[in-house]
């Protein structure tokens, strides 16, 4: 029965993996507080630690949203977004504070005669190909 499961598009990662480094006091501090279960592990403290950071410093991250013109949450380019770009003889600018994903699909020619520049605060995916050929466009 499992050999006719097929997955018809694969699921987008809703996070991005980063790195930190931390003193082994903090670290301890994070250990002891999991322990006597505040949290359940160590990244549920550093997500709500920078959860609380973030609604701390909420109305300024608004404004500066707003001044700075970025599309907030996830923002998907196709092809067919691009070749509407391209058909009505203009160019994106895309700036993004989220995910911004360019389709697989999308050609490295066609990304670099659609899209004029990109400035994209959280993650951009896109194929290795297309972020090459826009790599003197990407901030």
């Amino acid at each position: 029965m499992a050999n006719n499961v097929h997955e018809l598009r694969p699921k987008a990662a809703d996070s991005e993996k980063i790195t930190i480094n931390l003193g082994f006091v903090d670290l301890g501090h994070i250990d002891l507080l999991v322990q006597e279960g505040f949290y359940s592990n160590r990244t549920d403290f550093i997500r709500t630690a920078i959860r609380n950071q973030l609604e701390r410093h909420h109305d300024t991250v608004k404004k500066s949203v707003a001044r700075h013109q970025l599309d907030l949450g996830l923002r998907q380019y196709t092809r067919a977004d691009l070749e509407a770009v391209q058909a009505a003889g203009e160019v994106l600018h895309i700036q993004v504070l989220g995910l911004a994903s360019i389709a697989n699909d999308v050609t490295p020619d066609l990304a670099r005669r659609t899209i004029a520049s990109i400035h994209v605060l959280g993650a951009l995916h896109a194929s290795a190909a297309v972020k090459e050929a826009l790599k003197d466009r990407i901030r």
